[in-house]
């Protein structure tokens, strides 16, 4: 692989991790749809599965007005031959009532994916975020939720007020998604090796 080779490839990764985001967020869902390979698998703290039904949904939570944005920022990218991960810093921000109080929580932390090309085209096979920490702001200042200490207490640190306004709001979130230490993120850091060493699979999608 020369070095023009590879960089084209980190561009056309990218480029999908930002389409990602902007085609998810737009409800371009046919667009959405290419970013994916077709048995691509999506893991968030409201849903766990095939990307096929992460889209339908994701287009069901937009046509009834779920408010959830996705914003990137830096990129680091290991690409071994048609295989990669690539890590993107990311914010989640959901916008929802929390105990009567419209709010907003902003979550803050990686897209940790696995991708492979196939047919000259890199896709995601396998998106797992990366929760590092997490705020709740009432959208009037004037206004403040009392939030129950107990029910916010069930979730990992690194989601806490995502999964409190999302569970409040009829989710059911997933508990033991990685953050920033700990058993699950190393896990996942050495799926990842695994993958770019060749591994059958791209771990254990949770």
């Amino acid at each position: 692989m020369t070095a023009n080779d590879l960089a084209a490839d980190r561009l056309a990764i990218r480029e999908t991790v930002e389409n990602w985001a902007l085609w998810r967020d737009a409800g371009d869902w046919e667009r959405f749809r290419t970013v994916w390979h077709a048995d691509g698998w999506m893991t968030a703290t409201w849903f766990q599965g095939p990307a096929e039904q992460f889209i339908a949904m994701s287009r069901e939570g937009f046509e009834r007005g779920v408010s959830i944005l996705h914003f990137l920022g830096g990129f680091a990218c290991d690409i071994a031959g048609s295989r990669a991960i690539a890590q993107t810093k990311m914010t989640i921000n959901q916008r929802a009532p929390v105990e009567g109080v419209l709010c907003d929580v902003v979550c803050t932390g990686r897209f940790y994916d696995f991708f492979e090309k196939r047919v000259g085209r890199w896709g995601i096979v396998r998106r797992q975020p990366i929760y590092e920490k997490d705020r709740l702001d009432p959208v009037d200042p004037a206004a403040a939720p009392k939030l129950d200490a107990a029910h916010l207490a069930r979730f990992p640190e690194g989601y806490r007020h995502l999964a409190y306004l999302q569970s409040k709001n009829g989710f059911e979130i997933k508990d033991g998604l990685p953050g920033r230490r700990g058993a699950a993120v190393e896990k996942l850091y050495a799926e990842g090796r695994a993958w770019l060493a060749g591994a059958a699979k791209p771990g254990e999608p949770l």
